[in-house]
């Protein structure tokens, strides 16, 4: 399983200022065939400074939901670090 792209990406309004919620659309591969599920995540800074991503998947996908909760997390984390995702 690979994560391809994260794409779609759209900010839900929220007035706290340490959490941010979002919609997204990723496209993953698994066995040679491509798919793309609907999610929302967020994204919470803790007290302590550490980041807490949650995903909550929308489309129902036929494999094991801890890997691929794990690789989203990280994608997800890599565009938050690199100041790709929307104010």
């Amino acid at each position: 399983m690979k994560i391809l792209e994260v794409k779609n990406i759209v900010r839900k309004d929220v007035p706290i200022y340490y959490r941010r919620l979002y919609t997204c659309e990723a496209v993953i591969e698994i066995i040679n065939k491509s798919q793309n599920i609907r999610l929302d995540f967020s994204i919470e800074h803790k007290p302590t400074g550490q980041k807490e991503i949650l995903i909550t998947l929308i489309d129902k996908v036929d494999y094991p939901l801890i890997p691929l909760n794990s690789a989203l997390k990280k994608a997800i984390d890599d565009l938050d670090s690199a100041g790709s995702l929307p104010d």
